[in-house]
């Protein structure tokens, strides 16, 4: 495998290059880019860690070397959110940012797998989507939102909450990746049952744990490892699906007669990306109100996106 981590001398691509480092297959490629001069550096420091992972950083000028034969390409490029920053503030930085690695792919590894990272991901999506469109090499089955860090906080957080092995707590995340639009299926977690005021109250925890962890840090950044942790966990779900296993994980996507035209579902992986968006089941009255009433966010994020590339 060689797997292109564009954005990799930030904190989340610290995090993901190292977990990357440590966790890929032997004998596989992990090419580092980063606009930031630092990126060799990081390259060489992880070249240190004596895993069977060949590690090569690429400078601002190096995006197609870096992107040249990548199976996989993980994007958590650009600015992170601040405090009293929501993730539109993000938007107007970060779609430029985009674009133009978006650009680099299409250029350099078209059939490669996408998991974008960059916040707004409801917006981002569409806009590395759109571009390939534009290029006419877009697949669907290979663009997706990383919304994994909503799905392993949920885990946490429930296991924390009611005192059970967290490696047996399994929680469907549908939607988007960012306050109301994340939804958390509590009706559908298996071996636990929450009462009304739980699920009130830990459903907006899940919503604004990012805004939890830019608050802790004080103006220091905002979620990194975590997020670093999800983005690998992901990064490894699309590794084993690219090797013949039969996978399913969460991601934002592009699906047809679905709740919007980007959701968050359940997806099966495969050697071509998703082999099959899943239905993403029944859901409880106050899900099903949370999701109706969200629809129209995520719907505004999403033409952003499209108008962002499309004017």
């Amino acid at each position: 495998m060689k797997v292109a981590v564009l954005g990799a001398a930030g904190g989340i691509g610290h995090a993901l290059s190292l977990l990357l480092k440590t966790q890929l297959p032997a004998g596989s490629e992990l090419s580092l880019y980063d606009v930031a001069p630092v990126v060799p550096g990081v390259a060489v420091d992880l070249s240190h860690i004596p895993t069977a992972v060949n590690v090569k950083g690429f400078g601002a000028d190096d995006l197609a070397a870096a992107l040249s034969g990548a199976d996989i390409v993980i994007i958590p490029a650009g600015m992170p959110r601040k405090p009293g920053m929501d993730r539109a503030d993000l938007f107007a930085v970060n779609a430029g940012i985009i674009k133009t690695l978006a650009e680099g792919i299409v250029a350099n590894c078209p059939k490669a797998l996408v998991g974008i990272i960059t916040n707004p991901v409801n917006g981002t999506v569409p806009i590395v989507a759109e571009v390939f469109k534009k290029a006419g090499t877009y697949d669907k089955n290979r663009v997706f939102g990383v919304t994994t860090l909503d799905v392993i906080r949920s885990e946490a957080f429930i296991a924390e909450l009611k005192g059970v092995d967290v490696n047996s707590v399994k929680v469907p995340v549908i939607g988007g990746h960012s306050g109301t639009t994340i939804l958390p299926l509590l009706s559908q977690v298996e071996g636990v049952t929450f009462s009304e005021e739980e699920v009130a109250a830990l459903t907006p925890r899940i919503q604004n744990a990012g805004t939890e962890v830019v608050n802790a840090k004080a103006g220091g950044g905002s979620a990194t490892l975590s997020m670093g942790a999800a983005a690998a966990r992901f990064c490894l779900s699309l590794v084993k699906g690219l090797q013949g296993e039969d996978v399913v994980d969460y991601a934002y996507v592009d699906v047809e007669n679905g709740d919007a035209p980007y959701f968050a579902h359940p997806v099966r992986l495969g050697v071509n990306g998703i082999a099959e968006v899943l239905p993403y089941g029944e859901l409880s009255a106050f899900e099903e109100k949370a999701k109706n009433d969200m629809l129209a966010t995520l719907n505004a994020d999403i033409q952003e996106g499209v108008d962002f590339i499309n004017g």
